[in-house]
């Protein structure tokens, strides 16, 4: 692993964990990794880290109620936890970063883009829709609403909970599932096309062939940031969609050397062939 430090930030009532990882001292931006609902920093990017951490620091952070963060009474949204994150940029001294979120983390991301522009270099947004009709009907939702402790005994989830939680037992455990079920009522609201449209930041969008993210809504939001054109002619955009073969929503970023081939060159400056951006 490629830890060189960890700690908290204090925002309210929240004791927000963090990991930094490589050099802090690298010449390119550092990044910020958000996790999705369920997962922690381990969890979610473990694998991923020593590769994403070579030659650049890169900033992780357990969001509320996972991972060694706390959990306060708070509804879960993309605005609370954008404001818990770029709390931990300030304590750190980051000024401006590259931002990679999967689901959950990816909303986060996008509000980052969206709302705090001025915050971010470039956006890695995984397995995430910008309005709901973007998923897959609303099995998901409901799903989330009804999933109980029962339903994850013995599975990795449950375990790293137990082990890393500051309230380490199965009632916060299920309080956690009710906030990311609630979240779907509104915590990670529509955002309008023009929202879209108006990022700033180089975006990567990254999908699973059999994720919970339509294909058509992942290639509308390729659309919204300038893409989906014929680059021999018009050059590559610099906003990009890969779509990952074989791969469902819960394994969004599992296949390691396959993210690391695609986000890498993204994050520095490139195409996943390694050519340069043509509309940066």
């Amino acid at each position: 692993m490629t830890k060189t430090a960890s700690g908290y930030v204090t925002v309210g009532d929240l004791r927000m964990y963090f990991e930094t990882h490589g050099d802090e001292r690298a010449d390119k931006a550092p990044l910020l990794l958000l996790h999705g609902g369920l997962f922690d920093i381990d969890q979610q990017f473990g694998p991923l880290l020593p590769g994403l951490s070579a030659g650049r620091r890169v900033v992780a952070v357990d969001l509320q109620g996972h991972g060694r963060t706390n959990d306060i009474d708070r509804p879960f949204s993309a605005a609370a936890f954008a404001t818990d994150v770029l709390a931990v940029l300030d304590h750190l001294g980051i000024e401006r970063a590259d931002v990679f979120g999967f689901s959950i983390g990816g909303s986060v991301a996008l509000e980052l883009g969206i709302r705090h522009r001025e915050r971010v270099n470039r956006l890695v947004v995984s397995s995430v829709s910008f309005r709901a009709d973007g998923m897959r009907g609303s099995d998901n939702a409901e799903a989330v609403g009804a999933m109980t402790v029962d339903m994850i005994a013995g599975t990795p989830m449950e375990q790293a909970y137990l082990a890393k939680s500051p309230h380490p037992d199965l009632e916060h455990l299920q309080g956690l599932l009710d906030r990311l079920g609630a979240s779907y009522a509104g915590g990670f609201p529509d955002w309008a096309d023009d929202d879209i449209r108006g990022i700033a930041a180089p975006t990567l969008l990254t999908v699973g062939d059999a994720d919970m993210v339509r294909l058509e809504h992942a290639v509308e939001f390729l659309r919204l940031r300038g893409g989906d054109v014929n680059g021999d002619f018009d050059g590559v955009p610099a906003s990009q969609l890969a779509v990952f073969p074989g791969t469902s929503h819960f394994f969004g970023l599992a296949r390691t050397d396959l993210v690391l081939d695609v986000v890498l060159p993204f994050l520095d400056g490139g195409t996943a062939s390694g050519g340069g951006d043509a509309n940066a």
